[in-house]
């Protein structure tokens, strides 16, 4: 029997607001352990929530980018389970009347574009962080830090509209792609600002019917994203074609063995016992802030691509890699301002400056080399005061030491050779110490034409102006 893969994504994404989503509490990232609490996010006895409106303000954003519908009135719940690092015992989330419903984003995979219907967008807290023994030299032990207690979170939930760990993978890095543009989520996995699990199920190719589920619980890499559904539905697929029954269950995934493992039965939404939460009226959202809120919404990421297209005339490909993320389109609008040739800084930024960014683990905002820095550099090449080739040499050195291009120039002495008596020597030189391949050159073996350019640029160390070699090089054998 052949069998389809249905998928649904559930993403945590951290607000980058300065506070917790109910009290003044810090949210910075690697704090010293319960140093940013209060009696509130402790859920210590006779304290009140107070909604952060910043938090607000940003889900509305989101709601409004993703095209859903934002709900005049939502209500916060209780989610009622008990763990160490839940200090309240309950977690403050929304469930029957979520803030944004609706809604969706558009994924483009191998040429073919899908879009991709979400559920519901809904702000929530985050529970605190479980360090156990083995990670501080003492097995026997468990350690709790509540710092994270209380953050603010948006849990965007799609609809299982995904049928491969391609597709999944696709739709987080677009979604991240979004938040990261419309300024609410710096879409930082390692630090678990993105948390993505996965609803895996099976069903019969040609049905409509839902299998059984499998939740893969908090995966924090694209990379493991596809990974993790890659194993599951390949577990499945053994389970079911072996006469078993899949089981509905929370997994872990292993990123060192590649699997998934058991973690604890599925919970149902009973088992959470939601109820209104007491303490916090009624969220009311007037349709004055939903459109101010429209007003100051940035360009997003699908609009910027086809603007690259249209204005700048840039191959769709092109378009595509620079607008991948916010850092990295306005890194390259940027150089384009200053030096006004796009497809030649488009190739730049996507080769030397990706490369050195990728190497380094900077972002676009950390790169050595500035906008500026690369502009000046390509109109040392227009001047022809460098070639391409020794251009790319001096990128490297200006990455390294921070300094601008006309400083390595100096330092290194690099500048373009383009003294033509000077060339003519070393080229009739060459063609003297290669007098057989002269021979087959001129017996009409073109490509040999290729050997005596490398020599010259040898010989140059690189620094020959490449058209003027060219043409030197036809006179003296022609």
């Amino acid at each position: 029997m052949e069998y389809e893969s249905v998928i649904g994504l559930e993403v945590h994404a951290q607000l980058l607001t300065k506070a917790k989503l109910f009290c003044a509490c810090a949210t910075v990232f690697q704090a010293d352990p319960n140093e940013q609490t209060c009696p509130v996010c402790l859920g210590m006895p006779r304290v009140l929530p107070v909604l952060n409106r910043q938090a607000v303000e940003f889900a509305i954003r989101t709601g409004l980018a993703m095209q859903g519908k934002i709900a005049r009135v939502s209500r916060f719940a209780r989610k009622n389970y008990f763990y160490p690092d839940l200090p309240k015992g309950y977690q403050i989330s929304q469930y029957a009347e979520p803030l944004i419903e609706g809604g969706g984003l558009t994924i483009d995979l191998e040429g073919t574009s899908k879009y991709i219907r979400l559920i519901r967008i809904h702000l929530e807290e985050d529970a605190g962080k479980s360090i156990h023994g083995e990670n501080l030299a003492d097995p026997t032990k468990s350690y709790v830090d509540l710092n994270r207690t209380g953050v603010p979170l948006l849990e965007i939930v799609s609809e299982p509209d995904l049928h491969s760990a391609e597709e999944a993978k696709a739709y987080l890095q677009k979604l991240k792609t979004m938040l990261e543009y419309i300024e609410v989520c710096d879409g930082n996995m390692e630090e678990g600002s993105l948390r993505c699990d996965a609803n895996v199920s099976l069903r019969s190719k040609g049905t409509q019917e839902l299998g059984i589920r499998t939740e893969i619980k908090n995966v924090n890499s694209f990379r493991n994203v596809q990974r993790a559904i890659e194993y599951e539905i390949e577990r499945q697929t053994e389970v079911l074609e072996s006469g078993g029954r899949v089981v509905q269950e929370t997994r872990l995934f292993d990123a060192n063995r590649g699997v998934t493992q058991p973690m604890r039965s599925k919970e149902e939404a009973h088992d959470y016992r939601y109820f209104p939460e007491p303490d916090l009226v009624p969220l009311r959202i007037s349709q004055e802030w939903i459109e101010r809120v429209r007003q100051d919404l940035p360009e997003l990421p699908d609009v910027r691509r086809q603007r690259f297209v249209t204005h700048y005339g840039l191959p769709a490909y092109d378009a595509e890699v620079l607008t991948t993320s916010k850092g990295l389109a306005d890194y390259y609008e940027a150089a384009v301002r200053l030096y006004h040739q796009p497809k030649v800084v488009s190739n730049w930024v996507m080769g030397d400056v990706i490369r050195e960014l990728n190497r380094q683990h900077h972002s676009p905002q950390q790169a050595a080399v500035t906008p500026t820095h690369l502009a000046d550099l390509l109109r040392l090449i227009d001047e022809g005061v460098l070639s391409g080739k020794i251009a790319k040499t001096v990128f490297e050195a200006m990455y390294r030491t921070g300094k601008p291009a006309k400083t390595i120039v100096a330092e290194q002495g690099l500048v373009q050779m383009t003294d033509s008596a000077a060339l003519e020597a070393i080229i009739a030189k060459i063609l003297a110490d290669n007098a057989s391949q002269v021979a087959d050159y001129r017996a009409g073996k073109q490509k040999v034409f290729g050997f005596f350019v490398g020599q010259t640029m040898k010989a140059t160390q690189g620094k020959a102006n490449p058209t003027l070699v060219n043409a030197l090089l036809r006179k003296l054998l022609d």
